[in-house]
């Protein structure tokens, strides 16, 4: 009797064409929510979508790892990947090509895997933007300051002045970055006044809104990038961390009668950007916004029971 005869794939993505495998590659990301966001979202659609976190924090440790990562995503057959801090610039000479607003504003938070070929992709500004307009639809753009010129902060800075903010200035611990990112926003935007600033906390008092874009304030990064002195004259305050949605520097706001929009409206709005990308479906925006909400009330549970669980204390 003959024995039939055995075809092995060609490739690991033979194997997983079944199923579009995705992920986020970041530092510090264990608590990311967008696993079941994209895997939950996909469901509905009647699609078998798996999400890998692939955290920075572990073997391939800093963005040195970066290409090694890329290639392996694409050897195993993954259709794209999110990116976030800290490598939403330093993706960008590893990619062979970049959508008009990721050009623009020079960061990629989604890369798709295209035959081998890598896209850059930013869904961070677009929804930034469909979230502020949501939580803030009043909010004067006289005079905006944003708070960090990283990836996040380009992302936003591009929403703001799209958006028709009149005037931006950037802070950044790094002047330098500020100044860079400024000069691009101002040439990419000529109506506007974009500037660098030092002084964030001082210009904050004849300014009418803050947007928050640096790690400062996430879990692994706790803390508040500005003295809560500066809110006094009540702007509104835009969030971009998410993990706690209730950052240190929301809770200030709140507490000087602020206006404020929390991290999740970008978070649900990137995500909805980037599930487009990795699966041509356009996600329903209400479910997704529902189950992030969802998710977040969990994770509070879950950390409100584990708090109350009496500890090894000090012998």
């Amino acid at each position: 009797m003959a024995v039939p005869e055995t075809r092995l794939p060609e490739s690991i993505a033979d194997v997983n064409a079944a199923k579009l495998l995705v992920g986020l590659i970041g530092e510090g990301i264990a608590q990311s929510l967008s696993p079941s966001l994209h895997e939950e979202e996909a469901k509905c659609h009647g699609l078998k979508l798996h999400y890998q976190l692939i955290d920075l924090a572990g073997p391939q440790a800093g963005r040195a790892g970066l290409p090694f990562l890329l290639n392996a995503a694409a050897a195993i057959g993954f259709r794209g990947l999110n990116i976030t801090h800290p490598c939403k610039q330093a993706v960008i000479p590893l990619l062979d090509g970049l959508s008009p607003d990721a050009q623009a504003i020079g960061a990629v938070n989604t890369v798709v895997v295209d035959q081998g070929r890598f896209i850059g992709h930013n869904t961070d500004w677009s929804g930034f933007s469909v979230g502020f307009r949501q939580a803030l639809p009043d909010a004067s753009l006289r005079h905006v300051i944003l708070l960090g010129a990283g990836g996040a902060g380009a992302a936003v800075g591009h929403a703001i002045l799209k958006m028709g903010a009149q005037a931006l200035s950037i802070a950044d611990t790094d002047s330098s970055r500020a100044e860079a990112l400024a000069s691009r926003l101002a040439a990419q935007h000529p109506a506007a006044r974009v500037a660098p600033i030092s002084d964030a906390a001082g210009a904050l008092a004849a300014a009418s809104g803050l947007i928050h874009a640096t790690p400062t304030g996430m879990a692994k990064h706790p803390g508040i990038p500005i003295a809560t002195g500066a809110l006094a004259h009540r702007p509104w305050v835009a969030e971009v961390v998410y993990f706690p949605i209730e950052t240190e520097l929301l809770k200030a706001a709140r507490r000087q009668g602020c206006a404020v929009a929390d991290g999740g409206g970008m978070a649900v709005g990137q995500a909805i950007g980037a599930f487009g990308l990795f699966t041509g479906r356009t996600a329903d925006a209400a479910r997704m916004e529902a189950h992030f909400r969802k998710l977040l009330d969990n994770n509070a549970r879950v950390e409100a029971r584990a708090s109350s669980i009496p500890g090894d204390g000090p012998e």
